[in-house]
């Protein structure tokens, strides 16, 4: 009676050991299996993705190829790098560009004069710049309005007092306002660079309408603005030579931060925030090993109790 227990039980063991290989390798297939379908779906994921993305580009790129203008010249701006800064001595020829050539047409709202101390003239140049301007300012006491000299809180003034008036001066045409106007347009400052220099005589065959000039990097070709910019147009403070793409050059370089005037306190921030939070990311993540070293590299084993003996 004994040993037929004892053989019992020792047939109940061996099927439970081979029950338990059975489900333990039976999981483990699975387990990969599941891995590998994880990881196709992934790869399938990342494939379409890429595919999306790369059609979208190529359909982007011929929607460009088919337009109605020039394709615009890159150029090797000083400021392009991500902790490179604007060039404030061209900054500064460039409004010096934008006062003898293009005030004349063009507005610049947003810009005050306070805003050139300290990054292209002094205080005390700026106040005697401001100065030269007549600002419309009131009412008096009669309740008029009177023109009196500029100040450093005064905005630019606009060569015309209203769009109306801009238009009739310009034979119908709105000459927008340069504030803003990097932003305003695609790819601004080559926009900018290759239109200020583009011009060209109109080719054989092509018919524009009066009053316009032939610019390929102008939508549809034909703008009201005549070209601007010629060599030793004006002479620069600083004596640079002041040939056409110089001067386009610097016009486009002020354009550029009258736009975006935090330019390079942003990129200054940046170099900051690199050097704070790359030794911050490095030490967090050892912390995370070390924290985690005791819990992801524990073993968790169960076994089966031990049969009591009869």
């Amino acid at each position: 009676m004994t040993s037929t227990l004892i053989h019992r039980t020792a047939r109940q063991h061996q099927q439970i050991f081979f029950s338990i290989l059975r489900n333990s390798s039976s999981s483990a297939s699975s387990q990969t299996a599941s891995r590998w379908k994880r990881l196709a779906y992934q790869i399938s994921g990342g494939l379409l993705t890429a595919g999306a993305v790369g059609y979208a580009w190529a359909y982007s790129q011929a929607v460009h190829a088919s337009g109605n203008k020039a394709h615009l010249v890159p150029l090797p701006w000083s400021f392009n790098g991500p902790f490179d800064s604007l060039d404030h001595a061209s900054v500064r020829r460039g409004f010096e560009v934008y006062k003898q050539v293009c005030a004349a047409c063009h507005s610049m709202k947003f810009l005050a004069y306070r805003h050139l101390v300290g990054v292209t003239h002094t205080e005390a140049e700026v106040k005697a710049i401001a100065a030269q301007d007549q600002i419309t300012d009131g009412p008096d006491d009669q309740g008029n309005m009177f023109q009196r000299p500029g100040k450093l809180t005064d905005y630019m003034p606009s060569p015309y007092p209203n769009d109306k008036a801009a238009k009739a001066g310009n034979g119908g045409a709105l000459p927008p306002d340069l504030s803003l106007i990097t932003l305003g347009r695609e790819d601004g400052c080559n926009y900018i660079f290759n239109l200020l220099t583009g011009y060209q005589d109109q080719p054989a065959g092509v018919k524009g309408e009066p009053g316009l000039h032939y610019n390929p990097y102008f939508s549809g070709g034909w703008i009201a603005m005549a070209k601007q910019l010629y060599d030793d147009q004006i002479e620069y403070s600083d004596g640079t030579k002041a040939t056409e793409s110089q001067l386009a050059k610097d016009v486009t370089e002020f354009l550029k931060w009258s736009a975006e005037r935090d330019h390079d306190d942003r990129k200054k921030l940046a170099i900051k925030a690199v050097l704070i939070f790359v030794p911050l990311v490095v030490l967090s993540y050892h912390w995370k090993r070390v924290k985690w070293a005791s819990l992801k590299s524990r073993k968790i084993a169960f076994y089966r109790p031990k049969p009591k003996n009869d």
